[in-house]
């Protein structure tokens, strides 16, 4: 098969491509609220005579296309927006006020459709099954792990799985990655210091949330600068403050919200500890009260198989030239693709999508966050070429 044919024939759909990407920006939805999002993806594959599983992960679309024959790969492509108001100028701005694809997905669902229809139409030449997971939730909601629980990697049992991610801090039509740990393991903070509130004018009667939190949160930091060791990597982030209304009371409580992240599980449980036990004791010492909590899902870190970044590096190299393809250093960003190389080889490359020149400059979710689309087309090559190439070298 000529696999460089490939990169022609999705630059010929790459309208189409657009296209899909434009509706699906127009209507961001949240993390497991995917409906019109999904209804779309069911749509295309039904004009492309492609048989799903929905739902899967409640709003989910698992798609199959080969013979059932012999190995099986697979695509991934996340499908969720942000709570995020949109500020760029585009014709196709979000309609939802307040949600925004500021990170990318509505790329990624449509480069992996875009894959759909080339891979459809070679069909006769498959022998095996390449899934495409379209998958709900990757922020924050755990998508992948739910998707994965609920079968996605079985029936048949994938050997393979591909990830792409359109990436503003690399120019476009590059792409990158790395093998072994390329994300972190992450968690969201929930932490509330509980006080005695009151008159402002008189702070002595009251037990100051206020103080404490300032002083919790300068705290906090002495974890990477003084616990952890200087060549690993950690973060402990603190994003939100809410506490009081007024400028004469001293609020009862303060919320804080933040994320950790390590380059391990181990490391990131090493701070989950740390975190609370300075919060408590600090909280204590001012006598208030810390409530710590770590909502949600805690992401594994995102783990590339080494041969299967050779493998993909060498198709990139091949298709894109030697000095489009970068091995990259780690990245404290979290995804839950780590859910499926958990269980399955497999590898998470990024697609550059860099272009000052319609100031595609700003990073994923950021409100003014915009993706070259002119790069689309490169991101569903590299997964049609990428399942047509593993099935070939399994069945070999």
């Amino acid at each position: 098969m000529d696999y460089l044919k490939i990169k022609d024939e999705s630059k010929s759909i790459s309208d189409w491509i657009i296209k899909i990407r434009r509706e699906l920006h127009e209507h961001p939805e949240l993390m497991y609220e995917e409906f019109k999002t999904s209804e779309l993806i069911r749509r295309e594959l039904d004009k492309l005579d492609i048989p799903y599983r929905h739902p899967i992960a409640e709003t989910g679309v698992l798609a199959s296309i080969g013979n059932g024959e012999g190995p099986c790969v697979a695509l991934r492509a996340d499908m969720d927006a942000l709570p995020i108001h949109e500020e760029t100028e585009v014709p196709f701005r979000s309609k939802n006020d307040g949600k925004m694809h500021a990170c990318g997905h509505d790329c990624h669902v449509s480069m992996l459709l875009g894959a759909a229809k080339l891979l459809k139409d070679k069909e006769s030449e498959i022998n095996g099954t390449v899934k495409l997971l379209f998958q709900p939730a990757e922020e924050g909601g755990a998508g992948g792990k739910l998707m994965r629980e609920e079968g996605a990697l079985e029936s048949p049992d994938v050997e393979r799985i591909f990830g792409l991610h359109v990436w503003p801090q690399m120019p476009t039509g590059q792409i990158g990655s790395r093998e072994g740990t390329f994300l972190a393991a992450t968690s969201f903070l929930d932490l509330t210091i509980k006080g005695v509130g009151g008159h402002a004018a008189v702070p002595h009667l009251t037990r100051d949330p206020v103080l404490t939190s300032a002083q919790v949160i300068t705290n906090l930091q002495s974890i990477i600068s003084r616990e952890i060791d200087p060549l690993d990597s950690g973060v402990v982030s603190i994003s939100a403050i809410h506490g009081g209304q007024a400028a004469n009371v001293i609020p009862s409580e303060v919320k804080i919200l933040g994320t950790l992240r390590s380059l391990t599980m181990e490391g990131l449980k090493t701070l989950q500890k740390r975190v609370k036990k300075i919060s408590e004791n600090i909280a204590e010492a001012h006598e208030c009260e810390a409530i710590v909590e770590y909502p949600g899902n805690d992401y594994p870190p995102t783990v590339n198989d080494s041969e299967m970044w050779e493998f993909a590096k060498g198709i990139g190299i091949e298709m894109l030239g030697e000095e489009n393809v970068s091995d990259l250093d780690a990245v404290m960003g979290g995804e839950d693709f780590a859910y499926y190389t958990e269980k399955v080889k497999g590898c998470f490359v990024v697609l550059g999508m860099n272009n000052p020149e319609i100031d595609a400059t700003y990073s994923v979710h950021h409100p003014m966050f915009k993706a070259d689309e002119d790069a689309l087309h490169i991101g569903t090559a590299l997964h049609a070429i990428f399942a047509l190439k593993s099935l070939e070298e399994l069945t070999n």
